[in-house]
C-alpha cells in the first residue's frame, strides 16, 4: 500500500494530489486528508504526532514526511518527475529547510479551503473514506 496523507484544507496540497493522480496512471497511490477519520486512524496506527501537518507517505510498515515523502512520491510518477528523487542524496535537514519554507507559507501563498474538495466519481475510488476498513501492517 502507498498512501498519501495531505492537508485537505490547503489549495497547494489539493493541487499536489491532482498532480500526482495525473502522473500515476496505474493508481499505485491512494489518498486521505489529514483531517479525515481515515487520516486520523492512520496517524494513530503509526504513532505519528497528531499535530504534524506535513505531507506523509505511508509505504507498508514505514512512513515518510516532508521532503522525503515528496521525493519518494516523485520516484513513482510517470515521466520526468522520477528524476527529482535523486535529491534524496541531499541531507534531510537541508531538504526539509526548503520544504518548511513552503509549508509555513502555503496558506498565505496558495490559499485555504474551509472544507476538502469533493473528488470526482473517477477519483473517489482512490481516496480512503471515513468508513474505509484500513488493512494496515
Amino acid at each position: 500500500m502507498k498512501l498519501i496523507l495531505f492537508d485537505g484544507e490547503c489549495n497547494f496540497c489539493d493541487r499536489s494530489v491532482q498532480f500526482v493522480m495525473k502522473r500515476d496512471p496505474e493508481a499505485i497511490f491512494t489518498f486521505a486528508s489529514l483531517q479525515s477519520g481515515a487520516g486520523e486512524r492512520v496517524k494513530e496506527h503509526y504513532n505519528i504526532n497528531p499535530s504534524l501537518d506535513s505531507m506523509i507517505l505511508v509505504e507498508g510498515e514505514t512512513y515518510y514526511t516532508k521532503s522525503t515523502a515528496a521525493l519518494k512520491i516523485c520516484r513513482n510518477l510517470k515521466g520526468f518527475w522520477k528524476v527529482f528523487s535523486v535529491l534524496l542524496v541531499i541531507p534531510k535537514p537541508i531538504r526539509d529547510f526548503f520544504y518548511n519554507i513552503v509549508a509555513r507559507n502555503r496558506y498565505k501563498w496558495f490559499g485555504k479551503r474551509e472544507t476538502c474538495r469533493l473528488p470526482s466519481p473517477e477519483e473517489r475510488a482512490r481516496f480512503l473514506e471515513e468508513r474505509t476498513e484500513l488493512n494496515l501492517p
